[in-house]
C-alpha cells in the first residue's frame, strides 16, 4: 500500500461565486504570506456555480501552482454549502476560511496562526467596524445578534463571521454534522472548543459587488434563528394563549354589560378588524410551523448536500466526500 501523503500544515478554503477578477490578486497576496509562515499549504477554491470566467481562472491558477485546487459545483448551492464542501476536501492540520473579494485581509492570517500555536482551536476574525455598510444593514446586524443572544441555544461573538482558522479537530467535528439547512456561524459556536477572536478591519472589495441582498440576508438570519432555537414556535403558542385569555375576558365583559345595560347596536367595523387581526395571527403561526416542517422535509429526503461537476487539481481516483456526490462524466 502506498504511503499516505503528509498533511499540509494549513489549508485555505475560499468559496467563490463570480469572482474571476479577484482570484489572481487574492493568490498573489496569499502566497508570500503562506510561504513565510507555514511549512506547507494548499488553497482550495469552491466554485459555487459561477456564470463568469471563475472556473477558467481556477484552472489557470492550478496550472501555475499545483497547490491551488478547485471544486466546481453543478449549480449554485449557496455559500454555506460551499464552505462545507471546502472543509470536506481540506487536508490541512488547520483550515482558514476566507472570502475571495479581499475584504478578509490575508495579512491577518499570521495572527490567526499565532493564536492557533498558543493552543486555540477556533480563531475567528472579529470585525472592528461596519462603516462601509448602510445604516439599514448595520442596524439589522445588531438586531440579529441581540435576537440570537436572547433566543439561540449558543452564543455568537459579535462581529465574528466566516473568516477564521479552525484546527483539524474542529473541522472533523463540523464534518460530522449532517444537517442540510446550514448556518455556519452557529455551527462554529455549537461545536465548542477553545476559541478566541482576532480584530481586523474589513477592506473594500477589490472587484465586483457584494452578492448578498437584503432579502437574502433576512432569509439567512431566519435560518440562523430557526436552526438553533424553537422560540419562534413558542412565541406562536404564547401569543395564542394570550389572545385566548383576552378573548375570554372580553366575552365576560360583554356578557355582564349586556345583562346590566342591554344590547348595543352591533359594530361591523370592529368585527371586521378583529377578524382580520386574528386571521393574520393564525397565518403567521402557521407560517412559522411551515418553516420548521419544511426544514424537516429537506432533512428526511437525504439528498447529497452538493453535487461536484468538476474537480481541478485533485487525483482522479479520489472518492467523493460523504456529504457530496460527483456527477458521472457527461452529466451536468
Amino acid at each position: 500500500m502506498p504511503a499516505l501523503a503528509p498533511r499540509p500544515e494549513l489549508s485555505i478554503v475560499v468559496p467563490v461565486y463570480n469572482e474571476a477578477d479577484n482570484l489572481a490578486p487574492l493568490v498573489a497576496r496569499l502566497e508570500p504570506i503562506l510561504d513565510a509562515h507555514v511549512s506547507s499549504w494548499e488553497i482550495i477554491c469552491v466554485d459555487d456555480g459561477s456564470r463568469d470566467g471563475t472556473l477558467a481562472a481556477l484552472r489557470a491558477l492550478n496550472a501555475q501552482d499545483s497547490r491551488i485546487s478547485a471544486i466546481s459545483f453543478s449549480r449554485n448551492f449557496g455559500k454555506e454549502v460551499a464552505i462545507a464542501a471546502g472543509l470536506d476536501h481540506a487536508n490541512g492540520e488547520a483550515v482558514v476560511i476566507m472570502d475571495a473579494d479581499l475584504q478578509h485581509p490575508p495579512e491577518v492570517i499570521p495572527a490567526f496562526l499565532a493564536k492557533w500555536r498558543e493552543g486555540f482551536l477556533n480563531v475567528y476574525g472579529q470585525r472592528t467596524d461596519r462603516e462601509g455598510e448602510s445604516p439599514l444593514k448595520r442596524n439589522f446586524a445588531k438586531a440579529f445578534y441581540k435576537l440570537f443572544a436572547s433566543f439561540g441555544e449558543t452564543e455568537l461573538p459579535e462581529g465574528a463571521g466566516d473568516f477564521r482558522l479552525l484546527d483539524r479537530r474542529v473541522v472533523e467535528a463540523l464534518r460530522a454534522l449532517p444537517e442540510r439547512a446550514r448556518f455556519s456561524k452557529g455551527l462554529y459556536a455549537w461545536v465548542g472548543f477553545r476559541a478566541t477572536g482576532v480584530p481586523f478591519a474589513v477592506a473594500d472589495r477589490a472587484h465586483g459587488e457584494s452578492k448578498f441582498r437584503f432579502r437574502k440576508l433576512f432569509s439567512f438570519a431566519f435560518d440562523g434563528i430557526s436552526s438553533f432555537s424553537t422560540v419562534p414556535l413558542k412565541i406562536a403558542t404564547w401569543l395564542g394563549v394570550a389572545i385566548a385569555i383576552v378573548a375570554t375576558l372580553t366575552g365576560l365583559y360583554f356578557m355582564v354589560r349586556t345583562l346590566l345595560f342591554g344590547t348595543d347596536l352591533p359594530g361591523f367595523p370592529s368585527l371586521i378588524v378583529s377578524i382580520m387581526f386574528f386571521s393574520g395571527i393564525q397565518l403567521i403561526s402557521l407560517g412559522m410551523i411551515g418553516e420548521y416542517v419544511g426544514r424537516i422535509f429537506a432533512e428526511v429526503k437525504r439528498r447529497p448536500l452538493y453535487l461536484v461537476g468538476e474537480r481541478v487539481g485533485f487525483a482522479q481516483d479520489d472518492s467523493a466526500p460523504p456529504r457530496g456526490d460527483v456527477l458521472p462524466p457527461g452529466i451536468g
